[in-house]
C-alpha cells in the first residue's frame, strides 16, 4: 500500500485563488486604441506615385481609349525530361538492346494486334463498370495502364515498364505476354515509364 501523503498548509497556496472558465473571470489583453480621426489623417497624407511608364504623353493629343502595350512574344522552350524520365528510359534502353533476346520476347513478337483486342477484351469482361476515364486512350497505352495497376507484379514507381515485367516473370508472377508484345513491338510510341510514377513526381 503506498504511503499517504499529509496535507501541511502552506501559506503561499493558501491564499491561491482557483481557476474559473465562466464568463465572469474573462481576461482580454490591454490594446492601444488609435482615434480615427489619426488614422484618416495619415491615410489622405500619402502622396500618389504614378511610375513614369503610366503618365501620359504631353507631346501627342489626349485620347479618351488607351491603346494596350504590346510586349514581344518569346516562343515557348520545350521542357527538359523529368530526372525519373532519363533513369527509366537508361534502364529501358539496357533491358532491350543490352540483354540477350530469350524465348518469350520471341513469343512476344508473334502477337498479333488481334491477340492485342481479344486479350483486352477478356480482361475488359471481368470488369464491372466501363473505364470512362480511359475512353480516349489507345489499345497500348490502356494494356500498360493496366499492367501499371496491377499490384500482383511488383511496384512500378521508379523502374521501367520493361523491366517491370522481366523481373515479374523471373520470378514466375507470369506476367501478360501482350504488355511484352507491345512493350517490344511499339517502343518508340510507348512511354517506359509507369503512368502511376509520372502522377506521384
Amino acid at each position: 500500500m503506498p504511503p499517504t501523503r499529509r496535507r501541511t498548509g502552506n501559506p503561499s497556496t493558501a491564499n491561491q485563488s482557483t481557476l474559473s472558465f465562466g464568463s465572469n473571470a474573462r481576461v482580454t489583453k490591454p490594446t492601444a486604441s488609435t482615434p480615427t480621426s489619426q488614422k484618416s489623417k495619415t491615410l489622405k497624407s500619402a502622396p500618389s506615385v504614378v511610375p513614369e511608364a503610366h503618365k501620359p504623353d504631353k507631346t501627342q493629343p489626349s485620347n479618351d481609349v488607351a491603346e494596350p502595350q504590346q510586349l514581344p512574344v518569346t516562343p515557348a522552350k520545350p521542357s527538359e525530361p523529368h530526372t525519373a524520365e532519363l533513369v527509366v528510359r537508361g534502364q529501358a534502353k539496357v533491358e532491350t538492346k543490352e540483354q540477350p533476346w530469350g524465348e518469350e520476347d520471341k513469343k512476344a513478337l508473334k502477337v498479333s494486334e488481334g491477340d492485342l483486342v481479344r486479350y483486352w477484351k477478356g480482361e475488359e469482361e471481368g470488369r464491372r463498370a466501363p473505364r470512362v476515364h480511359q475512353e480516349e486512350l489507345g489499345l497500348h497505352e490502356k494494356i500498360l495502364r493496366h499492367f501499371d495497376l496491377s499490384s500482383q507484379y511488383g511496384p512500378c514507381i521508379g523502374i521501367a515498364r520493361i523491366k517491370r515485367w522481366r523481373r515479374a516473370n523471373m520470378l514466375n508472377l507470369n506476367p501478360p505476354l501482350e504488355v511484352l508484345a507491345v512493350l517490344l513491338k511499339h517502343e518508340d510510341d510507348v512511354k517506359q515509364r509507369a503512368y502511376m510514377d509520372e502522377l506521384m513526381s
